[in-house]
Protein backbone atom coordinates (compact mmCIF):
# COMPACT_ATOMS: atom_id res chain seq x y z
CA UNK A 1 0.00 0.00 0.00
CA UNK A 2 1.51 3.37 -1.29
CA UNK A 3 0.94 6.09 2.12
CA UNK A 4 1.28 9.75 0.36
CA UNK A 5 0.62 13.10 0.82
CA UNK A 6 0.50 16.09 -2.16
CA UNK A 7 -0.21 19.30 -1.11
CA UNK A 8 1.10 23.05 -0.70
CA UNK A 9 1.60 25.44 1.89
CA UNK A 10 3.03 29.06 2.69
CA UNK A 11 6.81 27.66 1.98
CA UNK A 12 5.65 26.84 -1.68
CA UNK A 13 2.60 29.08 -2.45
CA UNK A 14 1.57 32.29 -1.59
CA UNK A 15 -1.62 33.16 -0.64
CA UNK A 16 -2.79 34.12 -4.05
CA UNK A 17 -2.14 30.41 -5.41
CA UNK A 18 -3.42 28.92 -2.19
CA UNK A 19 -6.95 30.26 -2.41
CA UNK A 20 -7.60 28.81 -5.44
CA UNK A 21 -6.98 25.40 -4.35
CA UNK A 22 -8.73 26.09 -0.95
CA UNK A 23 -11.90 24.93 -0.10
CA UNK A 24 -12.74 23.57 -3.51
CA UNK A 25 -12.69 19.54 -3.19
CA UNK A 26 -13.99 16.72 -1.03
CA UNK A 27 -12.33 13.43 0.10
CA UNK A 28 -15.07 11.39 -1.76
CA UNK A 29 -14.14 13.23 -5.10
CA UNK A 30 -10.44 12.26 -4.53
CA UNK A 31 -11.24 8.97 -3.41
CA UNK A 32 -13.14 8.38 -7.02
CA UNK A 33 -11.12 10.85 -9.45
CA UNK A 34 -8.16 9.95 -8.35
CA UNK A 35 -8.37 6.22 -7.47
CA UNK A 36 -7.21 6.46 -3.55
CA UNK A 37 -8.30 3.62 -1.06
CA UNK A 38 -8.09 5.92 1.40
CA UNK A 39 -8.13 9.92 1.58
CA UNK A 40 -8.17 12.84 4.17
CA UNK A 41 -7.98 16.65 2.60
CA UNK A 42 -6.15 19.08 5.54
CA UNK A 43 -7.45 22.79 4.53
CA UNK A 44 -6.32 25.66 6.67
CA UNK A 45 -5.27 29.23 6.10
CA UNK A 46 -1.47 28.24 5.40
CA UNK A 47 -1.98 24.89 3.87
CA UNK A 48 -3.98 22.63 1.60
CA UNK A 49 -2.61 18.84 1.65
CA UNK A 50 -4.09 15.36 0.89
CA UNK A 51 -2.97 12.42 2.50
CA UNK A 52 -3.52 8.92 0.29
CA UNK A 53 -2.98 4.83 0.84
CA UNK A 54 -3.50 3.28 -2.66
CA UNK A 55 -3.06 0.35 -4.17
CA UNK A 56 -0.56 1.66 -6.86
CA UNK A 57 1.04 4.59 -6.81
CA UNK A 58 -1.11 7.60 -7.49
CA UNK A 59 0.14 10.23 -10.02
CA UNK A 60 0.49 13.84 -8.43
CA UNK A 61 -1.06 15.76 -11.38
CA UNK A 62 -4.77 13.67 -10.59
CA UNK A 63 -4.86 15.17 -7.06
CA UNK A 64 -3.83 18.39 -8.28
CA UNK A 65 -7.12 17.76 -10.63
CA UNK A 66 -9.14 16.86 -7.93
CA UNK A 67 -8.40 20.10 -5.99
CA UNK A 68 -8.27 22.14 -9.12
CA UNK A 69 -11.73 20.95 -10.16
CA UNK A 70 -14.28 23.56 -9.52
CA UNK A 71 -11.72 26.69 -10.74
CA UNK A 72 -9.68 27.03 -13.85
CA UNK A 73 -8.01 23.64 -14.99
CA UNK A 74 -4.69 25.67 -16.70
CA UNK A 75 -3.75 25.48 -12.73
CA UNK A 76 -3.45 21.52 -13.36
CA UNK A 77 -0.18 22.72 -15.51
CA UNK A 78 1.74 24.21 -13.16
CA UNK A 79 2.78 21.62 -10.39
CA UNK A 80 5.89 23.77 -9.01
CA UNK A 81 3.89 24.72 -5.91
CA UNK A 82 2.64 21.07 -5.05
CA UNK A 83 5.31 18.62 -2.99
CA UNK A 84 4.99 15.31 -2.44
CA UNK A 85 6.07 12.37 0.24
CA UNK A 86 5.61 9.20 0.39
CA UNK A 87 5.66 6.06 2.52
CA UNK A 88 7.97 7.15 5.55
CA UNK A 89 8.77 10.85 4.59
CA UNK A 90 5.03 10.98 4.59
CA UNK A 91 5.11 9.88 8.05
CA UNK A 92 7.12 12.27 8.91
CA UNK A 93 5.86 15.53 7.31
CA UNK A 94 2.56 14.59 8.76
CA UNK A 95 4.08 14.24 12.23
CA UNK A 96 5.72 17.43 12.38
CA UNK A 97 2.51 19.19 10.78
CA UNK A 98 0.75 18.26 13.68
CA UNK A 99 3.17 19.31 15.89
CA UNK A 100 3.23 23.06 14.49
CA UNK A 101 6.89 22.29 13.18
CA UNK A 102 5.83 23.06 9.65
CA UNK A 103 3.72 26.22 10.42
CA UNK A 104 4.11 29.59 9.78
CA UNK A 105 4.00 30.22 13.32
CA UNK A 106 6.49 27.49 14.55
CA UNK A 107 5.11 26.08 17.65
CA UNK A 108 0.89 27.02 16.54
CA UNK A 109 -1.58 24.38 18.69
CA UNK A 110 -4.53 25.20 15.87
CA UNK A 111 -2.84 22.74 13.59
CA UNK A 112 -3.45 20.16 15.89
CA UNK A 113 -7.34 20.89 16.12
CA UNK A 114 -7.43 21.25 12.34
CA UNK A 115 -5.80 18.17 11.57
CA UNK A 116 -8.00 16.46 14.14
CA UNK A 117 -11.50 17.83 12.26
CA UNK A 118 -10.10 17.10 9.17
CA UNK A 119 -9.52 13.47 10.57
CA UNK A 120 -12.66 12.94 11.96
CA UNK A 121 -14.45 13.92 9.10
CA UNK A 122 -12.69 11.93 6.72
CA UNK A 123 -13.66 8.86 9.43
CA UNK A 124 -17.15 9.71 9.69
CA UNK A 125 -17.79 9.71 5.65
CA UNK A 126 -15.76 6.70 5.68
CA UNK A 127 -12.65 8.19 3.33
CA UNK A 128 -9.66 7.20 6.14
CA UNK A 129 -9.84 3.52 6.65
CA UNK A 130 -6.90 1.49 8.84
CA UNK A 131 -4.06 2.85 7.23
CA UNK A 132 -4.62 6.59 7.93
CA UNK A 133 -6.49 5.76 10.81
CA UNK A 134 -3.02 4.54 12.61
CA UNK A 135 -1.20 7.34 10.83
CA UNK A 136 -3.32 10.13 12.33
CA UNK A 137 -3.80 8.57 15.96
CA UNK A 138 0.10 8.02 16.00
CA UNK A 139 0.53 11.57 14.87
CA UNK A 140 -1.56 12.98 17.59
CA UNK A 141 0.51 11.05 20.72
CA UNK A 142 3.61 12.90 18.56
CA UNK A 143 1.97 16.13 18.78
CA UNK A 144 0.81 15.55 22.18
CA UNK A 145 4.26 14.53 23.61
CA UNK A 146 5.85 17.32 21.63
CA UNK A 147 3.75 20.00 23.59
CA UNK A 148 4.42 18.12 26.53
CA UNK A 149 8.05 17.40 26.76
CA UNK A 150 9.13 20.79 25.39
CA UNK A 151 8.56 24.76 25.23
CA UNK A 152 7.98 25.04 21.29
CA UNK A 153 4.35 26.71 22.53
CA UNK A 154 5.68 29.38 24.51
CA UNK A 155 5.38 32.76 22.99
CA UNK A 156 3.40 33.99 20.39
CA UNK A 157 2.08 30.59 18.70
CA UNK A 158 -1.00 31.46 16.68
CA UNK A 159 -2.11 33.44 13.58
CA UNK A 160 -4.00 35.55 15.41
CA UNK A 161 -1.20 36.46 18.59
CA UNK A 162 0.50 37.54 15.76
CA UNK A 163 -1.46 39.44 13.80
CA UNK A 164 -2.03 41.42 17.66
CA UNK A 165 1.97 41.24 17.27
CA UNK A 166 1.41 43.24 14.49
CA UNK A 167 -0.95 45.17 15.13
CA UNK A 168 0.73 46.42 18.47
CA UNK A 169 4.19 47.24 16.57
CA UNK A 170 1.80 49.73 13.88
CA UNK A 171 -0.11 51.32 17.23
CA UNK A 172 2.29 51.12 20.43
CA UNK A 173 -0.52 50.39 22.99
CA UNK A 174 -3.60 48.91 21.91
CA UNK A 175 -5.21 50.44 24.77
CA UNK A 176 -7.98 52.91 23.40
CA UNK A 177 -7.64 51.52 20.08
CA UNK A 178 -11.21 50.05 18.84
CA UNK A 179 -11.04 47.09 17.57
CA UNK A 180 -13.53 44.86 15.48
CA UNK A 181 -13.33 41.11 14.71
CA UNK A 182 -14.75 40.15 11.70
CA UNK A 183 -15.57 36.52 11.98
CA UNK A 184 -16.45 33.84 15.07
CA UNK A 185 -14.06 30.49 14.67
CA UNK A 186 -11.27 29.59 16.49
CA UNK A 187 -8.70 31.77 15.08
CA UNK A 188 -11.39 34.76 15.89
CA UNK A 189 -11.64 33.29 19.22
CA UNK A 190 -7.66 33.36 20.08
CA UNK A 191 -6.99 36.98 17.99
CA UNK A 192 -9.97 37.99 20.40
CA UNK A 193 -8.62 36.66 23.53
CA UNK A 194 -4.51 38.18 22.22
CA UNK A 195 -6.58 41.51 21.74
CA UNK A 196 -7.70 41.78 25.12
CA UNK A 197 -4.35 40.44 26.99
CA UNK A 198 -3.18 43.49 25.51
CA UNK A 199 -5.38 45.75 26.44
CA UNK A 200 -7.71 46.77 24.09
CA UNK A 201 -11.19 47.22 25.91
CA UNK A 202 -13.17 48.42 23.24
CA UNK A 203 -13.49 45.46 20.79
CA UNK A 204 -16.42 44.35 18.30
CA UNK A 205 -17.69 40.81 17.01
CA UNK A 206 -19.33 39.99 13.81
CA UNK A 207 -20.25 36.77 12.15
CA UNK A 208 -22.80 35.81 10.36
CA UNK A 209 -24.76 33.46 12.76
CA UNK A 210 -24.94 36.38 15.70
CA UNK A 211 -25.49 33.58 18.25
CA UNK A 212 -21.73 32.82 17.99
CA UNK A 213 -20.75 36.48 17.48
CA UNK A 214 -22.56 36.77 21.01
CA UNK A 215 -20.79 34.05 22.41
CA UNK A 216 -17.52 35.05 21.78
CA UNK A 217 -18.49 38.98 22.71
CA UNK A 218 -19.32 37.38 25.92
CA UNK A 219 -16.35 35.56 26.37
CA UNK A 220 -13.73 38.65 25.58
CA UNK A 221 -16.17 41.17 27.50
CA UNK A 222 -16.93 42.66 24.00
CA UNK A 223 -19.73 43.83 21.94
CA UNK A 224 -21.52 41.83 19.37
CA UNK A 225 -22.19 43.43 15.88
CA UNK A 226 -24.88 42.11 13.58
CA UNK A 227 -23.57 40.76 10.42
CA UNK A 228 -25.36 43.40 8.15
CA UNK A 229 -24.28 46.18 10.00
CA UNK A 230 -20.43 45.35 10.38
CA UNK A 231 -19.30 47.47 6.99
CA UNK A 232 -20.87 50.53 9.20
CA UNK A 233 -18.38 50.18 12.01
CA UNK A 234 -15.71 51.02 9.52
CA UNK A 235 -16.10 54.38 10.27
CA UNK A 236 -15.28 54.36 13.68
CA UNK A 237 -12.73 51.57 14.31
CA UNK A 238 -8.98 51.80 13.96
CA UNK A 239 -8.08 47.90 13.63
CA UNK A 240 -9.95 45.22 11.43
CA UNK A 241 -9.36 41.94 11.73
CA UNK A 242 -11.18 39.58 9.51
CA UNK A 243 -10.99 35.50 9.67
CA UNK A 244 -14.34 34.47 7.19
CA UNK A 245 -14.79 31.35 5.47
CA UNK A 246 -16.35 33.67 2.97
CA UNK A 247 -15.57 32.09 -0.71
CA UNK A 248 -15.86 36.34 -2.32
CA UNK A 249 -14.22 39.27 -0.64
CA UNK A 250 -16.43 40.90 1.90
CA UNK A 251 -14.43 44.30 1.84
CA UNK A 252 -13.96 45.97 -1.37
CA UNK A 253 -12.87 49.53 -2.56
CA UNK A 254 -16.49 50.32 -3.58
CA UNK A 255 -17.74 49.08 -0.12
CA UNK A 256 -14.98 50.97 2.19
CA UNK A 257 -14.75 54.05 -0.07
CA UNK A 258 -18.03 55.88 1.61
CA UNK A 259 -17.00 54.93 5.08
CA UNK A 260 -13.62 56.72 4.40
CA UNK A 261 -15.37 59.96 3.98
CA UNK A 262 -15.66 60.26 7.62
CA UNK A 263 -12.10 59.34 8.89
CA UNK A 264 -10.15 61.98 8.01
CA UNK A 265 -6.58 61.52 9.18
CA UNK A 266 -7.38 58.10 10.84
CA UNK A 267 -6.10 55.83 9.11
CA UNK A 268 -7.59 52.14 9.23
CA UNK A 269 -5.02 48.80 9.73
CA UNK A 270 -6.57 45.93 8.41
CA UNK A 271 -5.17 42.45 8.79
CA UNK A 272 -6.78 40.11 7.35
CA UNK A 273 -6.03 36.44 7.92
CA UNK A 274 -8.56 34.69 5.79
CA UNK A 275 -7.97 32.09 2.89
CA UNK A 276 -9.45 32.54 0.28
CA UNK A 277 -9.10 36.30 2.11
CA UNK A 278 -11.64 38.17 2.87
CA UNK A 279 -10.39 41.47 1.42
CA UNK A 280 -9.86 42.53 -1.88
CA UNK A 281 -6.20 42.76 -2.26
CA UNK A 282 -7.07 46.50 -4.31
CA UNK A 283 -8.17 48.01 -0.94
CA UNK A 284 -4.19 48.39 0.05
CA UNK A 285 -4.38 51.27 -2.85
CA UNK A 286 -6.59 53.24 -1.36
CA UNK A 287 -5.70 56.55 0.68
CA UNK A 288 -5.55 55.65 4.90
CA UNK A 289 -5.66 52.32 4.32
CA UNK A 290 -3.03 49.85 5.31
CA UNK A 291 -3.80 46.15 4.45
CA UNK A 292 -1.72 42.93 5.70
CA UNK A 293 -2.69 39.37 4.77
CA UNK A 294 -1.49 36.20 5.94
CA UNK A 295 1.40 36.05 4.38
CA UNK A 296 2.61 39.35 5.56
CA UNK A 297 2.59 37.93 9.50
CA UNK A 298 5.73 35.79 8.08
CA UNK A 299 8.31 38.41 8.90
CA UNK A 300 6.45 39.15 12.47
CA UNK A 301 6.64 35.29 13.09
CA UNK A 302 9.93 34.88 12.36
CA UNK A 303 11.57 37.23 15.28
CA UNK A 304 9.39 35.15 18.23
CA UNK A 305 11.13 32.09 16.23
CA UNK A 306 14.65 32.89 17.67
CA UNK A 307 13.22 32.11 21.00
CA UNK A 308 12.32 28.33 20.32
CA UNK A 309 14.63 27.42 18.55
CA UNK A 310 16.22 25.36 21.15
CA UNK A 311 13.32 23.39 21.56
CA UNK A 312 12.81 23.02 18.05
CA UNK A 313 15.25 20.42 18.23
CA UNK A 314 14.18 18.67 21.03
CA UNK A 315 10.74 18.33 19.18
CA UNK A 316 12.17 16.79 15.98
CA UNK A 317 14.28 14.20 18.26
CA UNK A 318 10.94 13.40 19.80
CA UNK A 319 8.93 13.19 16.06
CA UNK A 320 12.06 11.15 14.73
CA UNK A 321 11.56 8.13 17.74
CA UNK A 322 7.92 8.32 16.40
CA UNK A 323 8.40 7.83 12.90
CA UNK A 324 11.07 5.00 13.28
CA UNK A 325 8.66 3.41 15.68
CA UNK A 326 5.26 3.63 13.12
CA UNK A 327 7.08 2.83 10.27
CA UNK A 328 9.38 -0.03 11.98
CA UNK A 329 6.16 -1.63 13.30
CA UNK A 330 4.02 -1.10 10.12
CA UNK A 331 6.21 -2.62 8.20
CA UNK A 332 6.76 -5.91 10.61
CA UNK A 333 3.06 -6.13 10.57
CA UNK A 334 2.87 -6.28 6.78
CA UNK A 335 5.40 -9.36 6.34
CA UNK A 336 3.28 -11.18 9.17
CA UNK A 337 -0.06 -10.27 7.09
CA UNK A 338 2.16 -11.61 3.83
CA UNK A 339 3.37 -14.74 5.87
CA UNK A 340 0.02 -15.00 6.54
CA UNK A 341 -1.47 -14.68 3.48
CA UNK A 342 0.90 -17.14 1.70
CA UNK A 343 0.11 -20.02 4.19
CA UNK A 344 -3.15 -19.63 3.44
CA UNK A 345 -2.95 -20.02 -0.07
CA UNK A 346 -0.80 -23.18 0.33
CA UNK A 347 -2.41 -26.46 -0.10
CA UNK A 348 -2.87 -28.58 2.32
CA UNK A 349 -0.98 -31.58 3.23
CA UNK A 350 -2.71 -34.75 4.74
CA UNK A 351 0.03 -36.93 6.85
CA UNK A 352 -1.36 -40.53 7.21
CA UNK A 353 -0.62 -41.96 10.64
Amino acid sequence: MNLFCVGLSHHTANVETRERFSGHAETDCILRGAGCTEALLLTTCNRVEVYGAAAARVPTEEIIRCLARQIDQQLCQDASAFYRYEDAECVQHLFRVTCGLDSMVVGETEIFGQAKKAYESARASGAAGPYLHRLFQRAFRAAKQVRTHTDITRGSVSVGSVAVDLAEKIFGHLSGRKVLVLGAGETSERTARALVSRGVSDLRVSNRSMDRAAELARLVAGRAICFDEWPEQCREIDILITSTSSEAPLLTPENLAPMLRDRIDRPVFIIDIAVPRDVDPSVNEMEGVYLYDIDSLQSVAQQSLALRRQQIAAAEAIIAEHVVDFWESGTARRRADSTHSAMSESPLRVTEL
